[in-house]
């Protein structure tokens, strides 16, 4: 298989920091449930329908979809990490569907069957490529004529506190590391919208639609436990990781995450605001 993006591949195929997102794959689906059901409504899947899933992760949106279209419809799974793609067969497989499959490949470069695919959807899995228009170029060919392209990635920072107050609480703490360009790849590498939206149509495609979609994120179990799991995955891990933060200083941020998410306790759960950039566009013909 053909790499484009190398880094990608260590950082969530072979690296302590991808590991978490398996050891750690209830809590993040569910935290991440509200993103997944918007994806599915925009794309309105139909029975039958043949689905590339981008990023399937551990494949929690690969089941969903392949429920979707039913046994005569088809999902591709694709990851640029084994493991990933390994829990994710495991799911499908414990749900009984067989109308799914697993493809490891980076889908800037993996050579997908072209006009083979109803639609395109993806779960905060585009937001990671070195090249995004030859990114979006390679995806599209496997669309049929007319195919469509729904997928979520992260907002503004400004909209999205469960990635800045962690990052606040943990640079407050340990110091703030080198910066990056908001646009390299990353998870908030969509923030904007106008600017993807071009990306897209310079990768060929038209009916181009951005929508900024205000959700709630609820974390699963106490407000210790949305702090806990910020300190092991997300912007404060990667300050704690890049700083080699010690006990003293995860414990000091996990209680200053939990301080500054207090606000957003509602009851006996923890609900984060969150803005959601949602896109379609469809390959020409």
């Amino acid at each position: 298989m053909t790499i484009a993006n190398e880094e990608q591949a260590e950082f969530w195929g072979n690296s302590p920091s991808g590991a978490k997102w398996l050891t750690y794959e209830d809590q993040m689906d569910a935290l991440l449930a509200p993103v997944l059901d918007l994806v599915l409504e925009r794309a309105a899947l139909q029975p039958g329908q043949r689905v590339l899933d981008i990023g399937c992760g551990t494949g929690a949106s690969t089941v969903l979809a392949a429920q979707a279209v039913g046994p005569d419809g088809h999902v591709l799974a694709a990851d640029v990490s084994q493991p990933f793609l390994d829990r994710a067969a495991e799911r499908a497989l414990a749900d009984g569907h067989a109308n799914v499959g697993f493809q490891f490949a980076d889908a800037q470069t993996h050579p997908f069957e072209e006009g083979d695919r109803d639609i395109m959807i993806s779960r905060f899995g585009v937001m990671f490529f070195e090249d995004t228009v030859a990114a979006f170029a390679n995806m599209a060919r496997a669309l049929k004529p007319g195919g469509r392209m729904c997928f979520a990635a992260w907002g503004p920072l400004s909209g999205n506190p469960w990635f800045r107050l962690p990052h606040i609480a943990a640079t407050e703490r340990l110091g703030t590391p080198p910066k990056v360009d908001r646009n390299a790849p990353g998870p908030l590498a969509f923030h904007d919208q106008d600017r993807v939206s071009g990306l897209l149509a310079e990768a060929g495609l038209t009916d181009i639609t951005a929508d900024a979609v205000p959700l709630i994120l609820p974390v699963r179990g106490t407000l210790e436990d949305s702090a806990a799991l910020c300190t092991r995955i997300g912007p404060a891990a990667r300050v704690i990781a890049h700083f080699d933060g010690t006990p003293e200083d995860v414990s000091a941020i996990r209680q200053a995450v939990a301080e500054k998410f207090r606000p957003y306790v509602a009851g006996d759960v923890v609900e984060i605001p969150a803005l959601i950039n949602l896109f379609q566009a469809r390959r020409p013909g």
